[in-house]
Order: C-alpha cells, then structure tokens, then sequence
C-alpha cells in the first residue's frame, strides 16, 4: 500500500507542477495533496506541523491566483470591463494551448476595455498589460510552490527509500 500511496503521490506533485501553467489545475493544492500521501504511508512519520504550513501556503497561493491578476489589471487603470474580459480572455485562451492562455487574458482585457470606450486605446493597452503582469506573477508563484513541493516530497522519499523497500 505504500507504494501505492508513493506513486499516487509523486504523480501528484508531477501534476501540481503541470497546474502552475494550467489554470483548471490547483497546482499548489495539488502538489500538497501528494505530499499528504506521502505522510500517510506507514514509511514517513507524520509531522502535522508540515502538513499545515504547507497546506496554508497552498491555500494562499490559491487565493491569490485569483486575485492578483484582475488587481494587476486595476493598478494598471483597468476597469471592470478589463477584469471579465481578462477572464474570460483565459477561458477562451485555453483552447488554444500555452500561446492562447498567455495571450487570451492579454487580449481580452484590452477587448473589454476597448468596448467599453474605443476612445481611449492607451486604458485598454494599459489594462492588457497589467493582465499580463498579473499572470505572469501568478504563474510564477504557483510554479514555484509546487516546485518546492515537489523537492521536498522527493527529500523525504530519500530519506525513508529504505524503509519503502524494506532494506533495513
């Protein structure tokens, strides 16, 4: 069973990592759903603690990939219009692979600013960017949470290979 758990796991962390650039994944929450496996094997002893600093650092970065990219989008003088365009620039973007949900939330919130008032190009130019910014940030924490995760999980794995294989 513990291999079992420790392969589910690693899967996990793989995918979590996969989830930084895949907005339909939770990449942190993900990846700490394979360190919590690895935890519940009989090999590694449980540390709560560890599980719940990580959890609550998951949970934040959840948080904030759905907030920082629209305030991105408003620092940079977006509107509500730039927001929804911007997500649902992302949605459409995901039909189109890595490009579209790059460029889909670039897009769509100069659309939605550029319907608002096609008078005034800079607002929506300026919305697209902080999008941009604001996805980009974004991005970057989640892949690096679950990057973390993901070495830890294999630090641990290290440390207790013997007791997985029975080589004690």
């Amino acid at each position: 069973m513990d291999i079992l758990l420790l392969i589910v796991g690693f899967v996990l962390v793989l995918v979590g990592i996969a989830g930084a650039f895949l907005p339909v994944i939770p990449g942190p929450l993900t990846s700490w759903f394979g360190l919590l496996l690895l935890y519940m094997t009989k090999s590694v002893p449980n540390n709560t603690s560890f599980l719940v600093i990580t959890l609550l650092i998951a949970l934040i970065v959840f948080v904030l990939d759905y907030v920082v990219p629209p305030m991105a989008t408003k620092k940079f003088g977006g509107t509500k219009f730039g927001v929804g365009g911007s997500m649902i620039g992302l949605i459409i973007g995901l039909g189109f692979g890595p490009l579209g949900i790059i460029l889909g939330p670039l897009l769509g919130a100069f659309a939605g600013e550029y319907l608002k008032d096609s008078t005034n190009k800079k607002r929506a130019v300026n919305a697209a960017v902080g999008s941009f910014i604001g996805f980009l940030f974004s991005t970057t924490l989640k892949f690096a949470v679950s990057l973390i995760f993901t070495i830890l999980f294999i630090k641990k794995f290290w440390m207790y290979k013997a007791v997985f294989f029975g080589m004690n």
